[in-house]
């Protein structure tokens, strides 16, 4: 039997107003390639795009639904709170705060984060984020900067960072991540945990917040969940075997083609698996990842109807 330890962070799913928007924010200046542009497969009517690393590694996608009509979020409690993506170095860090300064990106400065430099800032919609130096970080080794992009190889984002999670119920959330899941306290306080997954550092990070305040409310501008990587279908099968063991409500395991993923609820916040393969370079040549509206097989018969159904975007940036 395989161990069914999970390796890091795999992705991080959010609600944005504007796909469009959202697409040039991502590539023309946070410097991240769009890997995929696909559908909710459990809403065929919605984008599901996926920024990534040079080629899609796993914990390196930040990825987004565009629902239609759905109202703004509002932050708070009882939720993930933010997303965070890592950078080389502090040197890094420098030069995305003078990049923000330039787009009139929203950002609260360079600070200091369990002794990283990060920088805050904000999406158009809201959305929160933090950048996060690897200056001296070990674990989770980083994914290939965006070969083509606009932002230079040594400073250009490489992978998720820490994810923020803000709950009421900070010590039974936080029991239940590291009792069930496996993660390993890094620092606790009265009122904050950093926990490590897998080998930890900046790519296996979560940080537990106590929120007492009022709790979220989804909507776009608003993360829709959290994904975390498991090496592949044997082990997705032993934790649906172990949610069972557990008690714990789950979807079973769901082929999503470009991985497998097992979703559970904790609390309020909503928990998937995922495997590290296949990813997404099956389906699309490199040069022209994203480029065009790529669908799993099982959806490719319904083509001309979901097309007709989602409003076109251009994303080619190939010659």
């Amino acid at each position: 039997m395989k161990n069914e330890g999970l390796l890091g962070i795999h992705h991080v799913t959010a609600m944005t107003d504007d796909a469009v928007r959202n697409y040039e924010f991502f590539t023309n200046v946070l410097g991240m390639r769009l890997v995929k542009k696909t559908v909710n497969q459990d809403d065929i009517h919605t984008y599901h795009t996926f920024f990534a690393d040079d080629v899609g590694s796993p914990g390196t996608d930040m990825t987004f639904f565009d629902f239609p009509n759905v109202p703004k979020g509002s932050p708070g409690s009882n939720s993930i709170y933010r997303a965070a993506f890592r950078v080389p170095d502090d040197a890094a860090i420098e030069y995305y705060k003078d990049r923000f300064d330039e787009f009139d990106v929203k950002h609260d400065g360079i600070q200091e984060l369990f002794g990283k430099k990060v920088l805050p800032f904000e999406e158009a919609d809201g959305q929160k984020y933090q950048l996060v130096s690897d200056e001296n970080n070990e674990g989770v080794a980083p994914g290939i900067p965006w070969k083509n992009g606009p932002v230079p190889e040594d400073k250009a984002i490489y992978g998720l960072g820490p994810i923020e999670i803000r709950v009421s119920y900070f010590d039974d959330f936080k029991k239940v991540l590291m009792d069930v899941y496996g993660m390993k306290p890094v620092v606790e306080e009265a009122d904050v945990a950093l926990l490590d997954v897998g080998e930890g550092g900046n790519g296996g990070q979560v940080i537990v917040r106590k929120d007492e305040a009022g709790s979220a409310k989804q909507g776009y501008g608003e993360v829709h969940h959290v994904s975390f990587r498991v090496a592949d279908h044997e082990v997705i099968k032993q934790w649906e075997e172990k949610y069972n063991q557990l008690g714990m409500s789950h979807s079973g395991n769901v082929n999503r083609f470009y991985f497998e993923a097992l979703y559970t609820r904790v609390g309020h916040i909503l928990i998937e698996l995922s495997t590290d393969g296949p990813g997404f370079m099956d389906d699309e040549p490199y040069e022209t990842l994203g480029e065009s509206l790529a669908l799993p097989p099982f959806l490719e018969e319904r083509r001309e109807y979901i097309e007709g159904q989602i409003r076109p975007f251009d994303t080619k940036r190939s010659k």
